[in-house]
């Protein structure tokens, strides 16, 4: 078993590589810090609660549980749950502590601290997977990505109730051509890189075309059954398209997951 322990606040790129890191070592299994704890080591609440930040957590697929680390207590030295037995506890080079040395020396724990410069370097996009699985169809969305958020998280996981699910993320040329100068955030290997550490996708790939259906290509090769989006990325362009190829498509409500909020990649550029 593997620790791993922290706010994962506003989840971003690096931290899904460290979690991708530890989980070279073996099963890795989350203590997440609760808001209360969030609150009493950092002196402001989370950006995102609790029970968000543990849903995307459950959905990469480098975490095997998450359990939440409750205040009082101390993040270098944590309660561990009943029946948690570690081997190794995980943690980034920035988090390393004498406080946590100590804990894990008292308990014959390893401490495994994960250079920083490990997490700047992304995986190459993978060779695209065109074969196809008994009684499975295939199931493309496309999109930009920016900011990858409970929302879109939901969305993948919908869209894999239809079949094996493809991610194709506009390339960086094209997201700038349709959003505008400041867009993207994060080039396209990272926006690449973190549709596909969800559990919900089969593989995530970069788009070669342009404009609307900029996916084109990569659909090409796929020869998907479905072209699934939700309510925001419906496009007369996208319909044509489909009707061309003989492309079944699917919009789907954009519905947050149950007990969460609803979640926009413009409104949080400003986190």
């Amino acid at each position: 078993m593997i620790l791993a322990s922290g706010s994962f606040d506003n989840l971003n790129p690096r931290q899904v590589r460290f979690l991708e890191e530890a989980a070279r070592l073996g099963a890795v299994h989350v203590l997440l810090w609760s808001d209360a704890l969030v609150e009493a080591a950092s002196g402001r609440p989370p950006a995102f609660p609790q029970e968000e930040r543990r849903y995307l957590l459950e959905s990469l697929r480098w975490v095997a549980s998450v359990s939440l680390l409750e205040a009082p207590a101390n993040p270098h030295a944590p309660e561990l749950p009943a029946g948690w037995l570690p081997r190794t506890w995980a943690v980034e080079e920035q988090d390393d502590h004498p406080a946590k040395r100590a804990w894990c020396a008292e308990r014959g724990v390893e401490l495994c601290v994960i250079a920083a410069s490990e997490l700047e370097v992304f995986p190459p996009e993978p060779e695209m997977d065109t074969a196809r699985r008994a009684g499975r169809k295939k199931v493309v969305v496309t999109g930009c990505y920016d900011w990858l958020h409970s929302g879109h998280v939901r969305f993948f996981e919908e869209a894999s109730q239809f079949g094996e699910l493809y991610v194709i993320v506009g390339n960086d040329a094209n997201v700038t051509h349709l959003k505008g100068p400041g867009h993207p955030l994060f080039p396209q290997e990272v926006r690449r890189y973190m549709a596909g550490s969800i559990r919900f996708v089969h593989q995530a790939l970069v788009t070669s075309g342009w404009d609307w259906v900029d996916a084109e290509p990569e659909i090409q090769r796929l020869k998907p059954d479905i072209y699934l989006v939700n309510e925001d990325g419906d496009r007369p362009e996208k319909r044509t398209f489909c009707a061309r190829l003989g492309l079944e498509y699917v919009v789907l409500k954009r519905l947050p997951r149950p007990g969460l909020p609803r979640r926009s990649s413009t409104d949080l550029r400003g986190y």
